[in-house]
């Protein structure tokens, strides 16, 4: 079977169960995001990143809460129309890139990604979707 036609579309599908939004995952922040964030909560913006975050490596990272998800999630992204590049473009992402294994070990908990395709035609799909959006 030939597999040229695979899209973004056909390997993942959103299910919006939050599994993505659960963990330490370091969803860096940016100030443009930032302010994005805080213009769209309507919330004060000079003590953002001491409630919102944690910082790692220098950067704010979006926090977790008691439940082990986002402090954004509430069984729906809160700040969804808003959220950061790194949440926007999962699970298109360079570590796929890097080795194949990390798309199959992040379908063990995103139920919308599919692994029933060959990992070439994968690679391929993401290398281009990461390419539209640089």
């Amino acid at each position: 079977m030939l597999y040229k036609n695979v899209t973004p579309s056909n390997i993942f599908e959103c299910r919006q169960c939050g599994e993505c939004c659960k963990g330490y995952g370091g969803t860096f922040v940016t100030e443009k995001e930032i302010k994005a964030i805080v213009d769209y909560l309507n919330i004060d913006p000079e003590h953002f990143v001491d409630k919102y975050c944690q910082v790692s490596g220098g950067k704010p990272v979006l926090a977790q809460g008691r439940n082990s998800y986002c402090v954004f999630w509430d069984g729906l992204c809160t700040i969804h129309p808003v959220k950061p590049r790194m949440c926007r473009n999962w699970p298109f992402i360079k570590s796929v890139l890097v080795d194949i294994n990390n798309w199959h070990i992040m379908a063990t908990l995103c139920p919308g990604i599919r692994t029933d395709f060959p990992d070439s035609a994968i690679k391929e799909c993401i290398r281009k979707e990461l390419t539209k959006k640089l």
